[in-house]
């Protein structure tokens, strides 16, 4: 195994524990205080950050060049890692305006958004990644 293999294999091993993480707070929702629901926020983010880290290191490792979050979207949606383009695109963009969610509706807005929409564009990378190891 080269190491850029190597790389984006480790790289995913934490993708997997944030992940599960995530799924987690996802499966329990009804379950979550608003507390948690600001926790969910976190995790996804982090689980985002290391979504897009994974594909950037499988492509690397299929010798495709993308550096930025924009680019490794585009490469991912290009070659087939991702199937939901438009909804990546909008994570990249709204991930760090998620963490302002001072009021409650912000963060019912924004909760809504993760669980209806991010969460199945998440697993499914993660699900297509896992397969590949």
């Amino acid at each position: 195994m080269n190491s850029k293999e190597d790389r984006w294999q480790q790289r995913f091993e934490n993708f997997d524990k944030a992940y599960r993480q995530f799924d987690s707070a996802i499966q329990d929702f009804d379950k979550l205080s608003v507390l948690e629901k600001e926790g969910l926020i976190q995790r996804f983010e982090y689980t985002f950050e290391l979504a897009w880290k994974t594909l950037k290191d499988y492509l690397e490792s299929q010798e495709v060049l993308a550096s930025f979050p924009r680019e490794v979207i585009k490469s991912s949606f290009h070659y087939g890692l991702i199937q939901d383009g438009e909804t990546w695109m909008d994570m990249l963009e709204k991930r760090n305006l998620l963490a302002h969610t001072y009021d409650e509706e912000r963060l019912r807005s924004a909760v809504n958004k993760v669980k209806e929409s991010y969460y199945a564009a998440i697993t499914q990378v993660y699900r297509d990644l896992g397969a590949r190891k």
